[in-house]
Formats: structure tokens, sequence, C-alpha cells
């Protein structure tokens, strides 16, 4: 399927596109770059935990950048603030309002950097998975965006038109590391225990790749 050329909204130029990840993030980039839209990559994601598991979804992230020359930008794991903020909400479902703070902490910290340095439109790939909430997510970008004049959130639907499918194609040909919780604590404790519950073994951090069990190169 041939691809559709997007084009940023409200006559933008420059594009901050927040990234929660490599596997998420590998289509959207694929489909921005084949726009010829200019972009940089923003990370930041302190919910994930714990940090040998937010190393490895950065560093999966970055290789990806590098190979097509797009700037990564690498904002402070700022867990403990993310915890603070998580307080009292430690027992919420997913998709529920704890998600909505993690939403909200990591686009305004977005926005913000959007305008202090040049981009007038900001997104996320966040909205590519199935796990998640589309209209929550997109609710929480174009809030964070409303605090900062001149700035837009971009609520383009990346799963359309076979996005989510070359999502998976792209994180087997990359051989990009497999997470298998959404990233936060709470989020690796229920996975954990509807795992056991369901006779599964526990989630072993590092461990799987898409399309080998093996670390690419090994």
């Amino acid at each position: 399927m041939e691809r559709r050329k997007l084009e940023l909204p409200e006559n933008g130029k420059k594009l901050l596109l927040h990234s929660c990840c490599a596997p998420c993030s590998g289509e959207v980039m694929e489909a921005i770059m084949a726009s010829g839209i200019d972009f940089s990559i923003f990370f930041y994601n302190p919910n994930i935990h714990p940090r040998k598991e937010y190393d490895l979804r950065k560093d999966e992230n970055i290789r990806f950048a590098e190979e097509h020359s797009i700037p990564f930008i690498d904002v402070d794991y700022d867990r403990d603030e993310w915890f603070k903020r998580a307080k009292g909400m430690e027992m919420e479902p997913e998709r529920g309002i704890r998600c909505t703070m993690c939403f909200d902490m990591r686009f305004v910290r977005t926005a913000l950097y959007a305008y202090e340095n040049g981009f007038d439109v900001i997104s996320s790939s966040l909205g590519i998975s199935r796990w998640k909430n589309m209209e929550q997510i997109n609710d929480s970008g174009v809030r964070a965006a409303a605090q900062y004049p001149g700035v837009t959130y971009w609520t383009y639907n990346w799963r359309k038109q076979g996005g989510s499918a070359r999502m998976l194609e792209i994180s087997k040909r990359e051989k990009f590391y497999m997470q298998e919780y959404c990233g936060c604590a709470y989020s690796l404790r229920d996975t954990n225990s509807w795992r056991e519950k369901n006779g599964r073994e526990r989630i072993r951090i590092g461990e799987k790749y898409y399309g080998d069990t093996a670390k690419p190169g090994e």
C-alpha cells in the first residue's frame, strides 16, 4: 500500500515527536520521513520502570534515530517526580486517571520544549499502540499544547492505512527490543499478577526481541 503524503496541521513547519519506544515510533518515523517533514525525536518517559527497562527502550530508540540521521533529544529520567505525582493512584486500572496524569506530565514537557526551541507542532507515537486509548492521548496532547502560544498538537491517527501492521513489520525487521508491559511499575506489577494467575512466567526484562529471542548481533 502506497503511503499517503502527510502534512502538519495549522501550516506547521517543524514537528517535535514524543517517542515512548522504538517499536511504537518506528512506523511513525518512517511515515513522517516519507512525507519530507522536518522533525526531531523527544524522549521523555519518567514512567518507565525499572531503570534497566528504561535504558533498553531508550537505546533502541536512539539506534533507530541514528540509522536515519534524525535528531534525538534525550530528557532527564525524572522518575522521583513521576512517583510523586502517581501517589494515591497506585491501584488505578490501565487507561484510568493514572495514565492521564502520565500523559499530561510527558506532553506538557514536550510542549514546553517545543515552545522554547522553535517547534510549532508536537505529536506522540503513543497513539499507534492498540493497548492505548487514542482519545485519552489526544485530549492530553491538545491540553498540553494549548498552554503554549504557537504550539499545536497533531491528532493524526497513526494506526490507520496499515500503520499498525507496518509497526510490527518494522519491529521484526529491526529486531527491536520487545517490551511486554506498558512501562510503569504498576503496569509491571499488574501484568506479572495476571501472568501468574494464568500459569505464565513472570516478565524477564531484557530478553525478548522481535523476530528473534537473541539480541541483535548475537
